[in-house]
Protein backbone atom coordinates (compact mmCIF):
# COMPACT_ATOMS: atom_id res chain seq x y z
CA UNK A 1 0.00 0.00 0.00
CA UNK A 2 1.17 3.52 -0.75
CA UNK A 3 0.10 6.57 1.22
CA UNK A 4 -0.95 8.85 -1.65
CA UNK A 5 -1.70 8.77 -5.38
CA UNK A 6 -0.57 10.46 -8.57
CA UNK A 7 -3.87 12.37 -8.44
CA UNK A 8 -2.86 13.68 -4.98
CA UNK A 9 0.42 14.97 -6.45
CA UNK A 10 -1.49 16.58 -9.33
CA UNK A 11 -3.91 18.32 -6.97
CA UNK A 12 -1.12 19.49 -4.66
CA UNK A 13 1.14 20.82 -7.45
CA UNK A 14 -1.84 21.99 -9.54
CA UNK A 15 -0.49 20.25 -12.64
CA UNK A 16 -1.31 17.23 -14.76
CA UNK A 17 1.39 14.56 -14.59
CA UNK A 18 2.04 13.52 -18.20
CA UNK A 19 1.55 9.83 -18.99
CA UNK A 20 5.28 9.57 -19.75
CA UNK A 21 6.06 10.75 -16.18
CA UNK A 22 3.56 8.53 -14.32
CA UNK A 23 6.26 5.96 -13.47
CA UNK A 24 8.43 8.73 -11.99
CA UNK A 25 5.49 10.01 -9.91
CA UNK A 26 4.68 6.49 -8.69
CA UNK A 27 8.34 5.93 -7.77
CA UNK A 28 8.30 9.18 -5.77
CA UNK A 29 5.15 7.95 -3.96
CA UNK A 30 6.82 4.63 -3.08
CA UNK A 31 9.87 6.51 -1.75
CA UNK A 32 7.71 8.89 0.33
CA UNK A 33 5.71 5.99 1.77
CA UNK A 34 8.91 4.13 2.70
CA UNK A 35 10.40 7.26 4.29
CA UNK A 36 7.31 7.71 6.47
CA UNK A 37 7.24 4.03 7.50
CA UNK A 38 10.97 4.08 8.27
CA UNK A 39 10.67 7.26 10.31
CA UNK A 40 7.68 5.89 12.26
CA UNK A 41 9.28 2.43 12.67
CA UNK A 42 6.07 0.74 11.63
CA UNK A 43 3.91 -0.21 8.66
CA UNK A 44 0.90 2.06 9.51
CA UNK A 45 -1.65 0.58 7.07
CA UNK A 46 -3.98 -2.14 8.34
CA UNK A 47 -2.44 -5.63 8.21
CA UNK A 48 -2.68 -8.90 10.06
CA UNK A 49 0.37 -10.93 10.93
CA UNK A 50 1.81 -13.56 13.20
CA UNK A 51 4.93 -12.67 15.13
CA UNK A 52 7.11 -14.73 17.45
CA UNK A 53 8.66 -12.91 20.38
CA UNK A 54 11.39 -13.44 22.91
CA UNK A 55 10.23 -12.88 26.47
CA UNK A 56 12.06 -11.92 29.64
CA UNK A 57 9.02 -12.59 31.84
CA UNK A 58 6.84 -10.14 33.66
CA UNK A 59 3.13 -9.39 33.43
CA UNK A 60 3.07 -7.54 30.10
CA UNK A 61 4.39 -7.58 26.53
CA UNK A 62 4.46 -4.58 24.20
CA UNK A 63 3.33 -5.49 20.69
CA UNK A 64 5.65 -4.01 18.05
CA UNK A 65 3.08 -2.30 15.76
CA UNK A 66 0.33 0.20 16.60
CA UNK A 67 -2.53 0.74 16.71
CA UNK A 68 -3.48 -2.81 17.64
CA UNK A 69 -7.02 -3.46 16.41
CA UNK A 70 -7.40 -7.14 17.38
CA UNK A 71 -5.49 -10.01 18.94
CA UNK A 72 -6.53 -13.20 17.16
CA UNK A 73 -4.50 -15.76 19.08
CA UNK A 74 -1.65 -16.10 21.56
CA UNK A 75 0.43 -19.27 21.85
CA UNK A 76 2.86 -19.40 24.76
CA UNK A 77 5.45 -22.18 24.72
CA UNK A 78 3.13 -24.34 22.58
CA UNK A 79 -0.04 -23.70 24.62
CA UNK A 80 -2.95 -21.75 23.13
CA UNK A 81 -4.03 -19.08 25.62
CA UNK A 82 -7.60 -17.88 26.11
CA UNK A 83 -8.56 -14.23 25.90
CA UNK A 84 -9.74 -12.76 29.23
CA UNK A 85 -8.75 -15.98 31.09
CA UNK A 86 -5.02 -15.95 30.21
CA UNK A 87 -4.37 -12.59 28.55
CA UNK A 88 -6.00 -9.27 27.82
CA UNK A 89 -5.17 -6.44 25.42
CA UNK A 90 -4.70 -3.11 27.13
CA UNK A 91 -4.13 0.34 25.67
CA UNK A 92 -1.19 1.22 23.45
CA UNK A 93 -0.54 -2.34 22.29
CA UNK A 94 0.21 -3.78 25.74
CA UNK A 95 -0.70 -7.44 26.12
CA UNK A 96 -1.24 -8.36 29.77
CA UNK A 97 -0.87 -11.88 31.19
CA UNK A 98 -3.74 -12.59 33.62
CA UNK A 99 -2.88 -14.34 36.90
CA UNK A 100 0.66 -15.26 35.84
CA UNK A 101 3.85 -13.98 34.24
CA UNK A 102 4.79 -14.56 30.62
CA UNK A 103 7.12 -17.54 30.18
CA UNK A 104 10.79 -16.62 29.83
CA UNK A 105 12.44 -17.80 26.62
CA UNK A 106 13.65 -17.13 23.12
CA UNK A 107 10.99 -17.12 20.39
CA UNK A 108 8.54 -18.55 22.91
CA UNK A 109 5.38 -16.50 22.32
CA UNK A 110 3.52 -16.51 18.96
CA UNK A 111 0.93 -13.78 18.54
CA UNK A 112 -1.45 -13.36 15.63
CA UNK A 113 -2.87 -9.86 15.57
CA UNK A 114 -4.20 -7.05 13.41
CA UNK A 115 -2.70 -3.58 13.51
CA UNK A 116 -2.57 -0.32 11.62
CA UNK A 117 -5.09 2.08 10.14
CA UNK A 118 -7.87 0.80 7.86
CA UNK A 119 -8.22 4.41 6.73
CA UNK A 120 -4.98 6.36 6.88
CA UNK A 121 -5.16 9.59 8.87
CA UNK A 122 -5.31 12.72 6.71
CA UNK A 123 -2.02 14.06 8.05
CA UNK A 124 -0.14 10.95 6.86
CA UNK A 125 -1.68 11.29 3.40
CA UNK A 126 -0.81 15.00 3.36
CA UNK A 127 2.81 14.42 4.37
CA UNK A 128 3.17 11.60 1.83
CA UNK A 129 1.75 13.85 -0.89
CA UNK A 130 4.13 16.69 -0.05
CA UNK A 131 7.17 14.40 0.16
CA UNK A 132 6.28 12.60 -3.07
CA UNK A 133 5.72 15.94 -4.80
CA UNK A 134 9.18 17.16 -3.75
CA UNK A 135 10.80 13.93 -4.96
CA UNK A 136 8.91 14.12 -8.27
CA UNK A 137 9.91 17.78 -8.76
CA UNK A 138 13.55 17.00 -7.90
CA UNK A 139 13.57 14.37 -10.65
CA UNK A 140 12.07 16.81 -13.15
CA UNK A 141 14.65 19.43 -12.22
CA UNK A 142 17.49 16.93 -12.56
CA UNK A 143 16.19 15.97 -16.00
CA UNK A 144 15.91 19.63 -17.02
CA UNK A 145 19.49 20.30 -15.92
CA UNK A 146 20.80 17.17 -17.66
CA UNK A 147 21.44 15.61 -14.24
CA UNK A 148 24.45 17.85 -13.66
CA UNK A 149 24.73 18.37 -9.88
CA UNK A 150 24.52 21.95 -8.68
CA UNK A 151 23.15 23.54 -11.86
CA UNK A 152 20.43 25.99 -10.86
CA UNK A 153 19.88 27.77 -14.20
CA UNK A 154 20.65 27.40 -17.89
CA UNK A 155 20.45 29.97 -20.69
CA UNK A 156 20.79 29.67 -24.45
CA UNK A 157 21.52 33.14 -25.85
CA UNK A 158 25.18 33.91 -25.00
CA UNK A 159 25.22 30.53 -23.22
CA UNK A 160 25.21 30.75 -19.42
CA UNK A 161 25.19 28.19 -16.61
CA UNK A 162 24.60 29.04 -12.95
CA UNK A 163 25.64 26.78 -10.11
CA UNK A 164 24.20 26.86 -6.62
CA UNK A 165 24.70 25.14 -3.34
CA UNK A 166 21.67 22.83 -3.45
CA UNK A 167 22.28 20.33 -0.70
CA UNK A 168 25.80 21.64 -0.12
CA UNK A 169 25.29 21.63 3.65
CA UNK A 170 25.37 17.85 3.57
CA UNK A 171 28.28 17.66 1.14
CA UNK A 172 26.18 16.59 -1.85
CA UNK A 173 24.59 18.33 -4.81
CA UNK A 174 21.71 17.48 -7.10
CA UNK A 175 18.34 15.78 -6.87
CA UNK A 176 19.58 13.18 -4.39
CA UNK A 177 20.10 15.97 -1.86
CA UNK A 178 16.38 16.77 -1.66
CA UNK A 179 15.15 15.68 1.79
CA UNK A 180 12.18 13.35 1.63
CA UNK A 181 10.82 14.40 5.01
CA UNK A 182 11.13 17.90 6.37
CA UNK A 183 11.60 18.63 10.07
CA UNK A 184 8.05 20.00 10.38
CA UNK A 185 6.67 16.83 8.76
CA UNK A 186 8.68 14.63 11.13
CA UNK A 187 7.25 16.59 14.05
CA UNK A 188 3.72 15.84 12.76
CA UNK A 189 4.63 12.16 12.34
CA UNK A 190 6.03 11.85 15.87
CA UNK A 191 2.57 10.88 17.17
CA UNK A 192 2.73 7.71 14.99
CA UNK A 193 6.35 6.90 15.78
CA UNK A 194 7.44 4.00 17.95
Amino acid sequence: MVFCTVADIEHFLQIAVPAAKTDAANRAIVEATAAIQNYCHQVLEAVGETITLDCIGGPRILLPELPVTAVISVVEDGDLLLVDDDYKLGEHGILYRIGAYWTVGIQIIAITYDHGYAVLPDDIISIATRAASRAYQAGLRAEEMSAIPGVTALSLGDYSVSFGGEGAGEGVLGASAAPLLLKSEKERLDRYRL
